[in-house]
């Protein structure tokens, strides 16, 4: 009867700790920020009347499952997590608890400093400079990165030259060249740009370019022939 009223009270408190809506005060104004899930990708933490909500990767309100005082499940993700300063940089971070047992925790996701960005963050507020700068301490580190995928950013400019935001595609190729420049491919993009823009020198230039790396490139030799007539 002694055991059966022990498990009873130890089963309520089990409850009541997993069903505590309210988070402590200091915990919320600590815990509230962005998280670097990636290189170049966020983790938004917010809290909605003491609750917990994430923003991840195009999805709002994700409400993480309270299990205790520190530690959450995130359906989305399919990982508990608990958030922690790192000793090694006195830094919060977002803590993965491991699934395999007796492996140790990692701290996985750094919460950003107020005005820290991510590059992708540059190249939206047109910080064209500082973007570079963010990439090519993301090459320097590693170098297949999939931030720094060539393809992807050449996907973005043609996105802004389809837009007509000419200047845009131009520097966000620009940053292209100057991560790959042995490509034949970003010089030719380059030119695209520019040949949209109305500027034909600069075209022709970067065309030729990209023969440099490419004699085989058709398009680029098609290009270059129709420009130069019309100079």
């Amino acid at each position: 009867m002694k055991y059966k009223y022990l498990l009873f009270l130890f089963l309520l408190v089990f409850i009541n700790s997993c069903s505590k809506k309210t988070n402590d005060p200091e915990f919320v104004k600590n815990v509230t920020g962005r998280y670097l899930y990636n290189s170049d990708e966020l983790v938004n933490v917010h809290f909605d009347e003491n609750e917990l909500f994430m923003e991840w990767r195009g999805a709002k309100n994700i409400k993480p499952l309270k299990i205790n005082d520190s530690t959450f499940f995130v359906k989305e993700m399919n990982e508990k997590v608990y958030f922690q300063i790192n000793p090694s940089d006195k830094k919060l971070y977002m803590v993965l608890i491991p699934k395999e047992k007796d492996k140790p925790a990692e701290y996985n996701y750094r919460k950003l400093d107020e005005n820290e960005k991510i590059p992708s963050e540059y190249l939206m507020n047109n910080e064209f400079d500082k973007a570079l700068d963010a990439y090519k301490i993301i090459k320097e580190k590693d170098s297949l990165d999939s931030t720094i995928n060539e393809n992807n950013l050449n996907t973005l400019g043609y996105k802004k030259l389809r837009e007509k935001k000419y200047e845009n595609a131009i520097d966000i190729f620009k940053i292209n060249v100057a991560l790959y420049p042995e490509s034949s491919n970003v010089y030719d993009s380059l030119a695209d740009a520019f040949m949209k823009s109305g500027d034909t020198i600069q075209a022709i230039k970067n065309y030729k370019r990209s023969l440099e790396f490419d004699s085989g490139n058709a398009r680029a030799k098609r290009n270059i022939k129709r420009l130069e007539k019309k100079e």
